[in-house]
């Protein structure tokens, strides 16, 4: 949390894998690909899209991960 902001240029609730300023590795839990659609964050606090989870993961290069 404390290097968030100097990290990525955003506060905490505002952090979107869609429209950061660089490209950072982003992991995503495997059973998104069970949903239809997936709700995250817009980038801005209290806004979040709908969005097709393998659009998303083309979108952002993410990679998808069974996490503990």
């Amino acid at each position: 949390m404390k290097e968030l902001l100097s990290t990525t240029g955003y506060i905490r609730g505002a952090c979107s894998p869609i429209g950061m300023k660089k490209l950072f590795s982003t992991f995503i839990h495997e059973s998104c690909l069970t949903f239809e659609a997936i709700y995250v964050s817009a980038g801005q606090r209290g806004l979040q899209i709908r969005v097709a989870p393998q659009a998303l993961i083309d979108l952002i290069r993410a990679r998808t991960a069974m996490l503990f």
